[in-house]
């Protein structure tokens, strides 16, 4: 436990990563208003521009998977901050044991981002819905609340998925370059033939949680992106332990 606390002490202290914590909130929260109150006004103008599968709950998560790039931004901060400062060496001077280290920030990485994911998917959600006024719908609405505890899971895993990867890679740049690939993956999307082989990333099947009308079960989507993180957390510990820092 008393790693743990050191990992949470870091977090707290660390202006960065407090930051990217900051924005996912507001993020999440501020772009899913703005986006449902355009989405309202683009009803009441009975606007062309409005996307003719436009669906009230689907309005509720464009916060969220925007917010979550600064959740990303968090995860990757955690563990290159140390390797761009050179703390590494003297983190794992203080705590020799390589896995035990290495499993004391994986969670504290988690429980920070659970803390996070919690109220900024329902707050979102919430404040979503009541932008879009009479179109909004509520949590007792067919597949809401599966949906907003879906977002729960989403933004914690792939936040355990960017620690892993940052853990392999320990570069800043390249870390984030590679994670918002994954997430936005623009190839995958513009070309017709990767958009079936793009579902299966982890952002994409992930995200299947939080729509009305998944091309993958809810359930199949959160276990490929759990499956995602777990490879990709035993690749940082398997690196992390082989290699002199």
């Amino acid at each position: 436990m008393a790693v743990v606390r050191a990992e949470l002490t870091k977090i707290w202290t660390v202006r960065s990563t407090l930051a990217a914590l900051g924005i996912a909130v507001v993020g999440s929260i501020g772009v899913g208003v703005l986006g449902s109150a355009s989405a309202r006004s683009a009803i009441d103008r009975k606007s062309a521009m409005l996307r003719p599968d436009f669906n009230p709950l689907d309005a509720g998560f464009v916060g969220v998977q925007v917010g979550q790039l600064a959740l990303i931004a968090f995860a990757v901060l955690l563990v290159c901050g140390e390797y761009g400062s050179g703390m590494i060496r003297t983190s794992l001077a203080a705590v020799p044991d390589r896995g035990l280290f290495y499993l004391a920030k994986v969670a504290a990485a988690g429980a920070v981002a659970v803390v996070v994911a919690v109220p900024t998917a329902f707050v979102s959600f919430l404040a979503s819905q009541r932008a879009l006024g009479p179109y909004g719908v509520g949590l007792g609405s067919p597949g809401a609340l599966r949906a907003v505890v879906g977002a729960c899971f989403y933004l914690t895993l792939m936040c355990l998925f960017s620690v892993g990867v940052a853990t392999v890679l320990r570069s800043t740049a390249l870390a984030l370059s590679l994670l918002f690939a994954f997430v936005l993956s623009p190839v995958a999307n513009i070309v017709p033939a990767l958009r079936s082989a793009a579902r299966y990333l982890p952002d994409h099947a992930g995200a299947e949680v939080m729509k009305a009308h998944p091309s993958l079960s809810p359930a199949t989507g959160l276990l490929i992106l759990a499956a995602w993180a777990a490879a990709a957390l035993l690749g940082g510990y398997l690196v992390l332990r082989g290699r002199d820092c």
